[in-house]
């Protein structure tokens, strides 16, 4: 049975106390590996070598840099089938995403990254009578900390550590406990791409134990997290206290406003996607629906018939479009929500309950859900479910929609699907949210600022912001001699 070790100062190794932690297929409920358990101690080991290493590769020239992080998203490109059949048995998507989506984008990560850090320029600013010029230097931080999520697992780890090493810093990385397979065989590639030892550590382990020794540690200077918003608050507090940089991009309970004038075929079929793309399980996924009460029961009918369409599978068969939950736990929590919604007088449209695959009976498979509701305030609109259930309501105009939108505690992304320009434009400015796409839905330039509002994080991610995060800048003040 396959080992999941840590990755520390170029080579692989487990657990100084030598625990592990069952690593399970969700497709078939299955122990398929064994993860090393990480602690205090293996993160100490991991930032000695990081803190060792930081010297010579933050003084690596920026075009050394790129063409290693070139070279590592050359090899994620040429491994993509073992890594994208590698994520869809770990985490339980369709293999078909994790080779259109999630293995492309980690190799995008490091080549954006690449070709950006090239480009990252800083200010300068002379004051000709007082014969004096500023000019500002960007300088890494040191060692940094990296704590990605289970759902978009090697997507979203290159999507931190890309630019904190393009920026010159070294690295202590933890990827979900849940779903560690792909962030585990990156560390061969970084190898085989001359990343030099020690430069990228990757822990395996719990949050509360490797996450906890990893944002408590002294002497790492920043973190950049992406999970859930009761973790990032510990985090804060914990980070608080040390002073360290932070970047949290946390919860969403993202609305998608439908008005009766889009482009009707269009919106049906992004917003199927929307709601149940990676089983719903997307910190972006419209799981709020608002419809414009003219159009209501015919988008009512048609997102019930198309999402019953919905072919639910094993992750490795190519017809699959919906496949397993990440866990048994998760699936649990998804159940527990369609209750809560019953109870709460929610109606149930579509879906509901675990769907049954035969050939693998202990698989964590759930149907995708529409439930209609008669209130905002409920339960299922206000928390966030992270998984294929969405809730459908109707509203009479545009006020109406903006303020169903902003009511919650959350501000990550919206939809907003109108031809109507001025329209777009206005609830564009007015909603609270970190992002808004019109007529359109997970359209990402990575080039573009990423995160939220609200309690949906802290911080941004992407373009030149990922890497003004991941440098410290300093004024230099010269008066000269006229």
């Amino acid at each position: 049975m396959k080992k999941v070790l840590h990755f520390i100062n170029g080579t692989y190794t487990a657990s100084l106390n030598e625990d592990e932690i069952a690593n399970i297929n969700p497709s078939s409920g299955d122990v398929y590996a064994h993860i090393t358990r990480g602690n205090a101690k293996d993160v100490d080991l991991a930032f000695t070598a990081a803190k060792e290493a930081f010297p010579k590769w933050s003084n690596t020239p920026v075009q050394e840099r790129s063409r290693i992080l070139n070279r590592l998203a050359d090899l994620i490109e040429a491994n993509l089938e073992d890594l994208a059949k590698a994520e869809a048995i770990d985490n339980g998507k369709p293999l078909s995403l994790a080779s259109q989506v999630d293995i492309p984008r980690a190799a995008a990560n490091f080549r954006f990254f690449a070709q950006a850090i090239t480009q990252f320029s800083t200010e300068a600013h002379e004051s000709q009578g007082l014969h004096t010029v500023n000019f500002t230097l960007r300088q890494p931080h040191g060692v940094v900390g990296c704590i990605s999520p289970w759902n978009l697992p090697l997507y979203l780890f290159t999507w931190k550590i890309a630019p904190a090493l393009a920026a010159g810093n070294t690295v202590l990385a933890k990827p979900s406990e849940v779903t560690p397979m792909t962030a585990y065989l990156l560390g061969e590639l970084c190898n085989q791409a001359g990343l030099p030892k020690g430069v990228l550590n990757i822990l395996q382990g719990y949050g509360h134990e490797v996450g906890q020794a990893i944002i408590a540690h002294p002497l790492i200077k920043a973190i950049s997290f992406t999970g859930g918003t009761t973790t990032g608050q510990h985090i804060a507090k914990t980070a608080a206290p040390l002073f360290k940089k932070l970047s949290l991009e946390l919860g969403g309970k993202n609305p998608n406003l439908i008005f009766a004038d889009c482009d009707y075929e269009q919106m049906l079929k992004t917003t199927v996607r929307s709601s149940f793309a990676n089983q719903g399980q997307i910190c972006l996924c419209g799981s709020r629906i608002l419809v414009e009460a003219s159009i209501y029961k015919k988008f009512k009918q048609d997102f019930i018939k198309q999402t019953k369409a919905l072919k639910i599978g094993h992750p490795l068969d190519k017809h699959t479009q919906v496949g397993a939950l990440v866990s048994k736990q998760h699936l649990e929590k998804i159940e527990a929500y369609v209750n809560i919604a019953k109870a709460e007088g929610g109606t149930i449209l579509c879906g509901g309950k675990r769907h049954q695959n035969p050939d693998y009976p202990k698989g964590f498979y759930f149907e995708p859900t529409i439930i209609e509701v008669q209130s905002n305030q409920c339960r299922i609109n206000q928390e966030e479910i992270f998984g294929p259930i969405v809730s459908l309501m109707p509203f009479k105009d545009e006020a109406e929609a903006l303020a169903l939108a902003n009511d919650s505690k959350y501000g990550l992304s919206a939809s907003v699907w109108t031809s109507n320009l001025d329209r777009s434009m206005r609830l564009s400015q007015q909603l609270q949210t970190g992002i808004v796409w019109v007529n359109t839905w997970l359209n990402r330039d990575l080039r573009t600022p990423f995160g939220g509002t609200k309690q949906s994080g802290l911080g941004r991610e992407g373009g030149l912001e990922a890497l003004r995060f991941f440098t410290e800048p300093k004024n230099v003040c010269i008066t000269y001699k006229p």
